[in-house]
């Protein structure tokens, strides 16, 4: 059976929240409907939804003029096995000492890497997109330097690749936090199936307001690998949770974002230490000094 898809783009959060709760009311009614802000600066939203059969194009229309949303864009999606064909497209990928793979790709793990297992059905994380290999190159980058981590945090952790890349060349506990409920999960998941079980523990969060999190504080390393609003606000709350001599690895920042981002913690006493671009994205290390 085929799949369709109706996609439109237009500013402000609540309009965009507003198309899409006007978007569960169509008939034929949408299988589900996604709101998200898009990452590139432009203050736009993306609206789709996903349908079983082809939606009404008049209805669309109609929306679109009454939300002030451009035309919706109307698609037919093949049927596709997509796990297969994640699989097929997502080869082990190798960053530093840490050598990231799916389970079918298990026969691939070179002797003498630090393996990270991350299922593909499972995409954010997985270290093929430029922010996540980023991360765990400066990661490898900072252990090669001689600095050993005592208290680690990975503030918006998803996979918890981070995470769980700490504690494979470490050994104190290292702490992951998301503030969504399913990216614990997953989180999890990912800790029991690389055997890291009491190494990283995994909870709900919004930054770092959770009684693990103050109870480990203060932090020689943090990994934030979200984007540029997120990472802006939590500056002052990082710069409070770091120790003196410690370490931040960012990540989620557009190339032309990074100078600001670089300012921001800056003036919050984390200065920088290395950047490094991959595509579109760009990664900073940075160091607060005691």
């Amino acid at each position: 059976m085929p799949t369709f898809t109706a996609l439109t783009t237009l500013t402000g959060r609540d309009a965009a929240y507003a198309l899409g709760d006007a978007m569960e009311a169509l008939i034929p009614e949408p299988t589900g409907v996604g709101v998200f802000e898009m990452e590139d600066g432009s203050g736009l939203w993306e609206v789709g939804g996903y349908f079983e059969e082809a939606p009404d194009d008049a209805a669309l229309a109609v929306l679109a003029v009454a939300m002030g949303a451009k035309p919706f864009i109307v698609s037919e999606l093949p049927e596709t096995d997509w796990v297969a064909h994640v699989r097929r497209e997502l080869a082990p990928v190798e960053a530093g000492r840490f050598f990231v793979y799916g389970s079918h790709d298990a026969d691939k793990v070179p002797e003498g890497c630090q393996p990270l297992l991350i299922e593909a059905a499972m995409a954010f994380g997985t270290g093929h997109h430029g922010t996540t290999l980023g991360c765990l190159r400066a990661l490898d980058r900072l252990a090669t330097d001689g600095f050993v981590g005592r208290r680690v945090v990975d503030v918006g952790c998803g996979t918890a690749v981070l995470a769980m890349g700490a504690a494979r060349i470490w050994s104190d506990p290292v702490l992951a936090s998301d503030i969504d409920e399913v990216a614990v999960d997953v989180a999890r998941a990912n800790v029991t199936a690389n055997g890291l079980e009491g190494r990283v523990t995994c909870v709900e969060a919004a930054g770092f307001d959770h009684p693990a999190l103050e109870e480990a504080a203060p932090f020689d390393l943090v990994f934030a690998n979200i984007l540029k609003g997120p990472l802006v606000a939590l500056a002052p709350d990082m710069a409070g949770a770091m120790q003196g001599d410690a370490f931040a690895i960012l990540s989620g920042i557009l190339n032309e974002q990074a100078d600001e981002v670089i300012e921001v913690y800056a003036r919050n006493g984390i200065n920088l230490h290395h950047r490094e671009s991959i595509g579109d994205w760009t990664t900073i290390t940075l160091r607060k000094l005691a």
